[in-house]
């Protein structure tokens, strides 16, 4: 399992779904953590929509209280009990809320929750959300509802997501729940139990409906899409048991992309998040083939040293994760490339950090996720490993790990400076309501002045200066793929 990317500014904000009028209860529902917990919390709305309930964002009018948690730091954690401190605060005014912690927080400490956290009413694991309403029923008669049993095939393929605080022009679908890498790191398995497929046509239908609803771009979404594969439902790891019949006629990540990629040619496609063993070669050549395929790949590392990669249990070595971006970028020359990167693993030396920066160096990634190395509760690293690198030398790892991430990430971006790219129109731009803000193929941020186009418009943008994560640019005319 990948370290999932977790977008700072997202954390906590809470979601909006359109109205159903016939709807009479209040759900106010937040989410922390990764791009599937947000994409979770769309299934949970949905599912709850049917039961009468709107979402709201004033927290002091909510009959639920959902928080959607994370456990891949304890940050994370820490985050959630203080949010909980403050919706204790509103009981006390509006004693006929109900909170209930979705999510890996709630698969890790389960019972422990509704005993530590009094004001926790219900605990749903990531697998058992189709199971809210009969546990509403249990807390409407008294009793702790607690349901985090991991499943084996759901996939929540049958239920359409209604989409959440959207800008209306890119969407995040889920095609794998699960994670079979036992990663000595991550909590994620443990959490989220073990990696099952999602039915190709449910994944086509839901894209479907996004493009009759004027959606531009899809994000297909798992812990580890690379190792997608359908073969009737199950595990990935009882593929060995199928049929020759289910084996010959199996979808994998290459043919799901492809199939999209063709159905759907004005739709921009994005994947994330890809492990490294499981990235094969088709996969990268159905990229080059598609011109709607953003060419983006976020790759996790985790550390440039084979013999931490080891002792992580990542399933590469640095010299065939060095191999395989050669050979990206032998196929896709003008991709973007980012990382994950841990620093001060235990039993890191100086010479493992070095190796890091090396591997780093030969990369040349556009950007990254990097993080000081926090011991997670319930982890194999966590049981068997002394956290025995000193937190002053984990900071310092990390700040340089930083500081060559942010020189090579202006050299990348500045290649852009000259060149006319296709950016789709995703937003207001932060600094300034007259300039759109949206992204090109590699995933690279640009903003331009309005004049009169729209958010979902492809538009091509001649890039005349940039920062180390921006480009800045004007406009020159809508793309080809516009007519």
């Amino acid at each position: 399992m990948e370290e999932k990317i977790i977008e700072e500014n997202k954390q906590g904000t809470s979601l909006v779904t359109d109205k159903k009028e016939t709807n009479q209860k209040k759900l106010f529902i937040e989410s922390y953590g990764c791009q599937m917990n947000f994409s979770d919390s769309e299934i949970v709305a949905s599912i709850l929509s049917e039961q009468g309930y709107n979402t709201t964002q004033n927290l002091e009018e909510a009959d639920l209280v959902l928080v959607n948690t994370c456990s891949i730091r304890d940050k994370a954690e820490q985050t959630v009990r203080k949010r909980l401190q403050e919706y204790n605060a509103i009981k006390k005014i509006n004693p006929t809320m109900k909170v209930g912690v979705l999510g890996c927080m709630a698969e890790r400490l389960k019972e422990k929750f509704l005993d530590e956290e009094k004001i926790v009413d219900m605990v749903v694991g990531p697998d058992a959300y189709k199971d809210i309403p009969n546990l509403l029923k249990d807390v409407d008669e008294g009793r702790d509802a607690i349901n985090v049993i991991l499943s084996k095939e759901e996939t929540y393929g049958d239920i359409q997501p209604v989409r959440l605080s959207s800008n209306g022009v890119s969407a995040f679908v889920s095609i794998t729940r699960g994670c079979d890498n036992m990663c000595t790191f991550c909590v994620v398995p443990f959490t989220r139990g073990r990696e099952r497929s999602r039915e190709p046509e449910s994944i086509v239908q839901e894209i479907q409906d996004l493009w009759d609803k004027g959606f531009k771009e899809v994000t297909l979404l798992g812990q580890n899409v690379d190792s997608y594969l359908w073969y009737g439902g199950g595990l990935k790891k009882d593929f060995d048991k199928a049929s020759d019949m289910q084996k010959a006629t199996a979808v994998d990540f290459a043919q799901l992309l492809d199939r999209c990629a063709s159905q759907f040619p004005k739709m921009r496609f994005r994947f994330s998040t890809s492990n490294p063993q499981d990235m094969h070669i088709e996969v990268i050549e159905v990229m080059a083939k598609h011109h709607n395929i953003c060419k983006y790949i976020h790759l996790p590392v985790q550390s440039g040293s084979t013999r931490i990669l080891e002792a992580m249990n990542r399933q590469h070595t640095r010299e065939e994760y060095i191999a395989l971006v050669d050979k990206i970028y032998e196929i896709i020359p003008d991709i973007s490339l980012s990382q994950d990167m841990i620093a001060g693993f235990p039993t890191e030396t100086e010479a493992d950090h070095q190796d890091t920066l090396s591997l780093m160096e030969h990369c040349k990634y556009d950007f990254g996720f990097m993080f000081a190395y926090s011991e997670r509760p319930g982890t194999l690293a966590a049981r068997k490993m002394e956290d025995d690198v000193p937190e002053t030398v984990k900071k310092r790892r990390l700040n340089e790990i930083i500081d060559l991430q942010q020189k090579m990430a202006l050299e990348r971006t500045k290649r852009f400076v000259g060149q006319v790219v296709e950016v789709l129109v995703e937003k207001d731009s932060k600094r300034s309501d007259k300039h759109w803000s949206g992204r090109n193929s590699q995933n690279t941020v640009v903003v331009f002045p309005k004049e009169n186009y729209k958010p979902g418009d492809f538009v091509n943008v001649k890039i005349t200066d940039c920062t180390t994560a921006t480009l800045i640019g004007e406009a020159v005319g809508y793309s080809e793929r516009m007519n």
